[in-house]
Order: structure tokens, then sequence, then C-alpha cells
């Protein structure tokens, strides 16, 4: 798996370092600070369980679609992380800009991407509409991230594959 991932870092190596490096400016470090707290376990979990209990139907089903998808799509997150661990884009590119807090676990799959999308793939679903919206906030995910040197663009990738997948999965078979 190590070759693998050398071959993705050098592939993915101009683009992350673009983000990265780049685009560091302080109000996109508010943004994408804001939506990486959005994407974590907590709130996801949070905001999708409240839906599911005091939402209308429509809206209830949503919630607990999300709620479920959130929690099932870390499973394979979890054992990802373990039998094929990666190291995180800080620990390979010293030079990058970090979060205050980097991460220490394997940075492949992003967990926070896959939550993003396990939660909001059911409301875009329930409501196409909001896909205007809640596309971009999950891409927004995605991209902070690499932008804080916490995961390369092919863990992002497979986080938002993931997730929705294991929503869109939920939603065939709930």
């Amino acid at each position: 798996m190590s070759r693998i991932y050398r071959m993705l870092q050098e592939v993915e190596r101009p683009l992350f370092l673009h983000v990265n490096i780049r685009w560091n400016r302080s109000a996109l470090n508010w943004l994408f600070h804001i939506l990486s707290l959005i994407a974590g376990a907590t709130f996801s979990l949070c905001i999708s369980l409240a839906a599911g209990l005091f939402a209308p139907e429509r809206w209830s089903h949503a919630g607990w679609l999300a709620f479920a998808a959130v929690v099932l799509s870390h499973i394979p997150v979890a054992i990802a992380k373990r039998s094929a661990p990666r190291l995180r884009p800080y620990q390979v590119f010293p030079q990058i800009n970090t979060n205050r807090h980097p991460l220490k676990d394997p940075s492949f799959p992003s967990g926070h991407t896959t939550a993003a999308f396990a939660m909001l793939t059911p409301w875009m679903l329930a409501e196409p509409m909001l896909i205007p919206v809640l596309l971009p906030i999950g891409m927004g995910v995605a991209l902070s991230r690499i932008y804080f040197g916490l995961h390369f663009p092919s863990d992002t990738v497979a986080g938002a594959l993931l997730g929705s997948s294991t929503a869109l999965f939920l939603s065939i078979w709930i």
C-alpha cells in the first residue's frame, strides 16, 4: 500500500501544496475552521439526531438516514485507517501550514469528509433543490482538510465517496 501512497503523493503534491500554501488567508482560516467543525462527529451526529427526533416527517427521515450514514460510514474509515495507514501531509512535508492541533491518526480516508457527505447526502436526496447549497459545503469540508495540512486530496475524495455511497445505500435499503 505504501507504494500506491507514494505514487498518489507524486500526483497530488502540486494540488496539495497550492491549496495549503498559496490559499493561506485569514478569511479562509475562519471559513475552513467552521466547515471542519460542521463535519466533526459531535456536530454531524447531534444535528442529524435532532432532525430525526424533532423535524417534520420528510426531514425526520432524512435526519435518521443521515445519523445512520454517519455512524455506519465510520466503520470502513476505522478499518482503512488501521489496515492501510498513511502519513498525514504535515508529516511528509514539514514546510506546510497546519491546524493548531494536527491529528496524529492515519490520514486515509478523511473522516471529516466522510461525515460531511454521509450527513449531507440524505438532505440532498430529500430535496434536490438543496444540492446547490449543500454540495459546496461538502466540498468546502474536503478542501478544509487539505488547507489545514491534514489530508491529501485522495483522502478527501475517498471520504466523499464513502460517505455519500453509504447514505445512498441506506436510502435504498431503509
